[in-house]
């Protein structure tokens, strides 16, 4: 007969007896994984996200929503120069109409196209060439950095819209041209925060074991200092296109957009508005409405990425 023994004195497991089985469930969760369901609990991330979802969806979908085209003028006649039809004056067009004729309605839904393509595109080049100055800088060192970092701290000495300004202003009036200057601007910003953060994930240990394997500076760098740098970078990209939207409108607004006086830009559509807010300030509303609230939602969604990778502001 086998003898049981008693219990250990507070529970403590005995040198002969068999360990209890250890769960298998015992995997963690990744960071992004793990800030995808704070975000989802997070109210200002997820209004973000809709707003951010109605405005790409509405972009994509112009040319079924929009009743006309971008630069058609369908009520051209209904126009004197002493009136402009409004919000329900004219059953055909619910928002009215502008000093050209245009539907207002059409014009605002072509804009939301033309603000996402100037946003997103002038971001990509600005996060392009950041992220090949950060790279070089922080995966580099030594007089390359400081070298690359006195060119960017010569570009954050300028306002950004006032750089932004001057580039359009030199390559034309144009819409590349608001892309390229937009683009340009933010550079200086994405390549100091990826600097910022490959520096302080040199000392990281995953860094130390990489070198202590033998690995080229290369294979580190690309392979693992980067990925583990981009958290930041992406963060501020979301919060860059609000700036591109609002930088784009801005550009527009100051004749540097180039294109016809009608066509569908809510920055272009608030310049030509100055001459009619006594008439008809829907004219200057609408698409200012409409500026503000795409970069509130961009704004939103970036913040509460940030705090969601924020170690210091994490929830378990």
């Amino acid at each position: 007969m086998s003898t049981v023994l008693p219990p250990a004195p507070g529970g403590a497991i005995r040198p002969d007896e068999p360990a209890a089985p250890v769960q298998a469930n015992t995997r963690g969760t990744g960071m992004w994984q793990s800030a995808f369901k704070r975000l989802r609990r997070n109210p200002a991330a997820i209004a973000g996200a809709v707003i951010i979802g109605l405005f790409i969806l509405v972009s994509i979908l112009a040319p079924v929503l929009a009743p006309f085209g971008g630069d058609d003028l369908p009520g051209r006649t209904d126009i004197t120069p002493t009136s402009i039809p409004g919000p329900g004056d004219i059953d055909a067009y619910p928002l009215g109409l502008d000093r050209f004729g245009g539907d207002v309605l059409s014009k605002l839904i072509w804009g939301a196209r033309a603000s996402l393509i100037i946003g997103v595109i002038s971001t990509a080049l600005g996060l392009a060439g950041g992220m090949l100055l950060g790279i070089i800088a922080g995966g580099i060192g030594g007089w390359v950095d400081n070298v690359i970092m006195r060119f960017v701290d010569i570009l954050l000495s300028i306002p950004n819209l006032l750089l932004a300004v001057s580039i359009a202003a030199i390559l034309g009036q144009n819409t590349y041209a608001i892309m390229i200057a937009i683009g340009v601007s933010q550079i200086p910003i994405f390549a100091r925060l990826l600097r910022s953060s490959m520096i302080s994930q040199r000392s990281a240990d995953y860094i130390l074991s990489a070198q202590s394997l033998g690995l080229s500076r290369r294979t580190i760098t690309m392979s693992h200092l980067l990925p583990n740098s981009m958290g930041p970078v992406i963060v501020q990209g979301t919060l860059t296109l609000a700036t591109a939207v609002i930088d784009a409108a801005a550009l527009s607004f100051l004749g540097l957009g180039g294109g016809k006086p009608q066509t569908a830009e809510w920055g272009r559509m608030l310049t030509y508005a100055q001459n009619e807010l006594a008439v008809a300030p829907q004219l200057a509303f609408l698409p200012g409405i409409c500026i503000a609230v795409t970069a509130l939602g961009f704004t939103l969604l970036g913040e509460s990425l940030r705090e969601a990778l924020d170690p210091k502001t994490r929830k378990k």
